[in-house]
Formats: structure tokens, C-alpha cells, sequence
């Protein structure tokens, strides 16, 4: 494969890109920049440095990759963001850098889809497999588990995390973390029950889904503590790979629990 770059198109010297990368008429390719084989800038896309884009991510029209952060303690020092493959940015998507602060690296996975007018900011580690509808926010320092769903206009608070198989409905702005394959909705955000669809569709087993269950009764309708309901997740319910991780996520809670 041949690597195309339009000649309207500005790429710094210092950016590398692979084999098949296509840059699009009036895009912006900045210095320490990497595309990986196959990622494609549309049009007016601009990728800002230090910045590593795996493999066939494609970046539509006026959407803002790898810009310096939006935060004020920043004084240019030398952060970066590392993309997986396969994902998409639509139009107007932005995605800062790190800051030093917060671990210089601002990270996602593979196969996300970033729908227009999504942002998300410095610091923030977004796995893979996750759908961000239009204009749903990330503020800095934010945490996203792989097949998360947030819905338009969805806003998740610094340093909140959100766990694997999390649906946030239409706006919720949420402020504590959620667990695990829970529903979440509302301003502030809370919890509407279990996210049964997206286990379905995903193809975990029936009794996986009601082990879950039980296990959402424990934490959320018992009125337990949170170190009761945990001693019983470990002693009564079946370890799957579920309950499991949502037992390490709620022993890993420090900012407060979306009830």
C-alpha cells in the first residue's frame, strides 16, 4: 500500500507515516506525530504531536486529535496521546494530550466509535470497544471500560470511572464512579438497574447474566456496606469473570459509588 498525502495537506518533517495512510485535502499532520498502516485524515482533520495513531483509525472532517490540554497548571511541557486501531473519530471530535500531572498520556483502545462534537480531555484512559453518541464529555483524569456506552450529552466529572458494559442514558452528568455493567441515568447520574441488553448482546451466557444479577442485589438493594456486600460477593456467589471485576472495581472505589 502507498501512503497519500494530498498536496493541499501540511505534514511536519518530523511526522512518520506508515504504509497506507491517507491525508486528505487541507489536513494537518503535526512534528512527533506517528499514523499507523491505513489510518486515514479526511479533510481538514488535524493531528497534533506528540501523538501515536495505530491502524486504520479514521479521522473525519475538523476533527482536533493530540491538542495541548485544556487546563492551566500546563506549560508546554512534552505529554502525549497513544490511539489504538480501528477507531473513528467523527466531525469536529476533539482529544487532548496529558498533562504531567496526571501521568503525561492521555489513551485509547480499539474499535471506539467518538460519534461529532465528543471530547475528551487530558488524562483520560478509554478502553475499547466503547460508543460515545454526539457530544457526550469526558472532563480530565476520566476512566471508560471496554463496551461502555455513553449516550448524547452525557457528561462524566474528573476523575470519575466508569466501568466495563456501562450504559449512561440521554445527559446524565455523573459525578461518581459507576460500576460495571450497570445503567445509569439523570442529573446526578443514578443507577437504573442492570445493563442485561448489552450482556446479551455480547453473548455472555444466561447464567453468567443472573449470577450478575444477584450479585446487583447484593451491592445496590440490600442497603449493605459496602465491605458487607463485598465479603458476600466473594463467599456466596459464583467468581466469574463479572462478578469478579466488579469486585475489584468497587475495592478500587475512592471518590464514592453512582447508587
Amino acid at each position: 500500500m502507498s501512503t497519500v498525502v494530498h498536496p493541499s495537506a501540511i505534514v511536519h518533517e518530523g511526522a512518520h507515516l506508515a504504509d497506507g495512510v491517507v491525508v486528505g485535502p487541507f489536513a494537518v499532520v503535526g512534528d512527533e506525530v506517528e499514523l499507523g498502516e491505513g489510518t486515514e485524515l479526511c479533510s481538514h482533520a488535524v493531528v497534533a504531536g506528540p501523538a501515536v495513531l495505530g491502524k486504520r483509525n479514521i479521522v473525519h472532517p475538523f476533527a482536533s486529535l493530540g491538542g495541548p490540554p485544556q487546563d492551566l497548571k500546563y506549560q508546554g511541557e512534552p505529554t502525549r496521546l497513544v490511539v489504538g486501531d480501528e477507531n473513528q473519530f467523527r466531525e469536529y471530535v476533539t482529544v487532548n494530550r496529558g498533562t504531567v500531572q496526571g501521568g503525561g498520556e492521555t489513551n485509547i483502545g480499539d474499535k471506539n466509535l467518538f460519534m461529532a462534537y465528543v471530547h475528551v480531555a487530558h488524562d483520560c484512559h478509554v478502553g475499547s470497544r466503547t460508543v460515545f453518541a454526539n457530544n457526550s464529555t469526558l472532563a480530565g483524569h476520566v476512566t471508560i471500560g471496554d463496551y461502555a456506552i455513553l449516550s448524547g450529552m452525557a457528561a462524566v466529572g474528573q476523575f470519575v470511572r466508569i466501568g466495563e458494559g456501562v450504559f449512561l442514558g440521554a445527559g446524565a452528568m455523573v459525578s461518581l464512579d459507576v460500576a460495571p455493567y450497570c445503567m445509569a441515568q439523570g442529573d446526578r447520574a443514578k443507577l437504573i438497574g442492570l445493563n442485561t441488553v448489552g450482556l446479551e448482546r455480547r453473548l455472555v451466557e444466561k447464567e453468567r447474566i443472573e449470577a450478575l444479577q444477584r450479585a446487583y442485589r447484593v451491592v445496590f438493594r440490600e442497603g449493605l456496606s459496602l465491605h458487607d456486600a463485598l465479603a458476600r460477593l466473594d463467599g456466596e456467589l459464583p467468581q466469574t469473570h463479572e462478578i469478579v471485576l466488579l469486585a475489584q472495581f468497587l475495592r478500587g472505589c475512592h471518590r464514592g459509588l453512582t447508587r
